[in-house]
């Protein structure tokens, strides 16, 4: 009897195997042909960054380059200006990516661990930052930073960064620390630990995927960031790597291989902070949809 209900269920499983077998097939060629649709933008600018002038006109946007036009990258750095605008996107991304996922990551602790009275109002007043779309905080945003004469310097620009960039990584901080067992956090502190020691050696370590994938975000947004640089950042040589991208495409719009080649070093270093996190950023994801 036994072995006869083994033999049923096999050939259940085999049936349910084969009944899936389509759906995975119709599945897969759903994601090949979705990232087909996001791949070929980046295949067309970066054949079309590496073609001549003439090459350009004359073959198909798809085919590979023949020769390998280096010079449309060296003549787009030099005639952009790029090394200034590089270096400033550096600057403030540097500073302000890992600062804001440290500031988040203590306040969302506090929030979630510390017993306060107003800790709910707390956690409303932080979350409202998320929820005013910044674009029509721009004016007042200019106007109050003019006032503090922080315009065209990189405090001027970091600290708005801050404001809206905060809110959001302490709403997802705060929801994996509650999430975490109380006991872990209670252990510790009975043993004499302080609330800062407890996050330092055991929520932090925890949650290191997750901010992982918090710094691939804030440093993809941080450093694509283009309508609040363009409102505080008015002298060419504070201009971040958008602003100078945009200068450069007014200048020499019909140049197509300097222009995608200035592209391509704008993309490329969020590309290299994406696949040097990627790990982390996939195992993030999981841990807080499992958490969540």
């Amino acid at each position: 009897m036994t072995a006869l209900s083994a033999s049923t269920v096999r050939d259940e499983e085999k049936v349910v195997r084969l009944r899936r077998d389509p759906l995975l097939i119709a599945l897969w060629i759903l994601l090949a042909a979705v990232a087909l649709v996001w791949i070929a933008p980046f295949i067309f600018i970066t054949f079309t960054a590496l073609k001549t002038g003439s090459e350009i006109m004359t073959t198909n946007a798809f085919a590979p380059p023949s020769t390998v036009a280096v010079e449309n990258f060296s003549g787009a750095w030099v005639k952009g200006n790029f090394s200034t605008t590089f270096f400033n996107s550096v600057i403030i991304t540097v500073i302000k990516v890992p600062l804001g996922l440290m500031i988040s990551a203590m306040a969302a602790y506090a929030l979630a661990r510390i017993k306060l009275r107003w800790n709910k109002l707390l956690l409303v007043f932080v979350l409202f930052g998320a929820m005013i779309p910044f674009q029509v905080m721009l004016a007042p945003l200019f106007t109050l930073v003019n006032s503090l004469g922080l315009i065209d310097t990189y405090i001027g620009i970091i600290l708005p960064y801050l404001a809206f960039g905060v809110p959001y990584q302490v709403f997802i901080l705060h929801g994996f620390f509650n999430a975490i067992p109380k006991e872990l956090s209670e252990a510790a502190l009975i043993d004499g630990a302080s609330h800062l020691t407890t996050f330092r050696r055991i929520f932090l370590p925890i949650s290191l995927p997750v901010l992982a994938a918090l710094l691939i975000l804030d440093f993809v947004a941080t450093w694509n960031e283009f309508a609040m640089a363009l409102v505080l950042l008015q002298d060419k040589h504070m201009w971040t790597l958008p602003l100078g991208l945009m200068s450069f495409q007014g200048q020499f719009s019909n140049n197509y291989g300097q222009l995608n080649a200035a592209i391509v070093m704008t993309v490329i270093p969020a590309v290299i902070v994406y696949l040097i996190f990627q790990r982390y950023f996939v195992s993030g994801l999981t841990s807080g949809a499992i958490k969540g």
